[in-house]
């Protein structure tokens, strides 16, 4: 059985190519076994996410059929060849771990896509679709990945705006986010994604207001929250933590007598985002006491440095994946190696059982 690794993802193959192929969570089972019957496969693993399409299996033969596998997840007839990869044995491990590490992602050391593997395997495995070696192997990934969480730096750091905005809001806060209410000013792709962020580390409540009170509403309600109409943000804003302006309007819509007779009312922080461009928020509030503001110039000059600080860490966790996928490879040559002296056994017993009964 030769061990494989086979998929496209989002530097092999378009969104249009990768969206056909997705596999929502609930179905990764129903397909996996569908391509372990009709592929021929002793064991598989299924990972689908945004930007990856995966198959992880045993096989006796790989390359003669990595198409149409793939063509038995695709609902039209289309051409794979060009934008697949596989991985065989040695390299199939290295190509797993570091998918599970992060280090094959867009963001270099996320730790999302960890979950996402630990959940295809583990829905594989409780479905009876894995066996001893993708197991042990998957079982190792998980463990390397900890190893290399725990001994480098690659994960420390946001590498988006959204996760820098919630990183500092959460230092601000002393991580605690679950106390606190958020604002977002104008609900364009960056404010959303920055609200995004903050609705999953627990923010308490979530307002929303925008020139399109439709959009407000729609944004609210996707996030528990509430809308109000745009000319009523600043009066809401007193309820506020955390404001992040993300507007297209190309004009101050927050000025340092509005913060400041704000502030006069209460005695928290108060956390500003502005990524807005031109800045939706004046420069000068950020000289008031309690109030802490980051354009985006600022939060992009941080991300910058946290890659930079992530692509630093990238050779010890190159070592420590070439270790470890070495060493499983060894045991499992010699494992394979045992099975195969069994059946020559098992093949001589019988040959000699069945002279016997000839000759008898």
């Amino acid at each position: 059985m030769t061990l494989f690794a086979a998929g496209l993802n989002y530097k092999t193959a378009p969104v249009e190519l990768r969206e056909q192929l997705a596999v929502k969570p609930t179905a990764l089972v129903s397909c996996a076994h569908r391509l372990k019957r009709r592929g021929e496969l002793s064991e598989v693993v299924l990972l689908s996410t945004c930007s990856r399409m995966e198959i992880y299996g045993t096989t006796p033969r790989v390359e003669a059929h990595v198409d149409s596998l793939y063509q038995l997840l695709c609902t039209e007839p289309r051409e794979f060849h060009n934008h697949v990869y596989v991985h065989e044995d040695l390299e199939a491990l290295r190509h797993l771990f570091h998918v599970a590490a992060g280090l094959d992602s867009m963001v270099l050391g996320e730790s999302e896509i960890t979950g996402q593997v630990k959940y295809a395997y583990d829905a594989a495995h409780t479905a009876g679709l894995t066996g001893a070696t993708l197991n042990r192997v998957f079982q190792k990934a998980f463990q390397t990945v900890k190893e290399i969480r725990t001994r480098t730096g690659i994960g420390r750091g946001a590498t988006s705006i959204g996760g820098v905005a919630v990183d500092l809001a959460e230092r601000i806060f002393r991580h605690n986010l679950s106390k606190q209410s958020v604002m977002i000013i104008g609900a364009g792709q960056m404010g959303e994604a920055c609200l995004r962020h903050l609705a999953k580390k627990g923010a308490r409540s979530i307002v929303v207001s925008n020139r399109s009170f439709d959009r407000a509403v729609n944004l609210a309600t996707e996030f528990g929250g509430r809308a109000v109409r745009f000319e009523e943000c600043l009066t809401a804003m007193a309820d506020a933590d955390i404001v992040v302006a993300a507007t297209g309007c190309p004009k101050t819509l927050l000025h340092r007598g509005d913060v400041e007779k704000l502030m006069d009312t209460r005695h928290r922080p108060l956390f500003l985002i502005d990524i807005s461009v031109p800045r939706n928020i004046e420069a000068a509030v950020q000289r008031l006491e309690n109030v802490y503001l980051y354009n985006i110039d600022d939060l992009e000059a941080i991300v910058r440095e946290n890659v930079r600080s992530r692509e630093q860490e990238l050779e010890l966790c190159h070592q420590i994946i070439d270790t470890r996928t070495l060493a499983l490879m060894e045991k499992l040559n010699i494992e394979k190696e045992r099975l195969r002296d069994k059946e020559r056994l098992s093949q001589t017993g019988w040959a000699s059982h069945r002279a016997a009964v000839l000759a008898g």
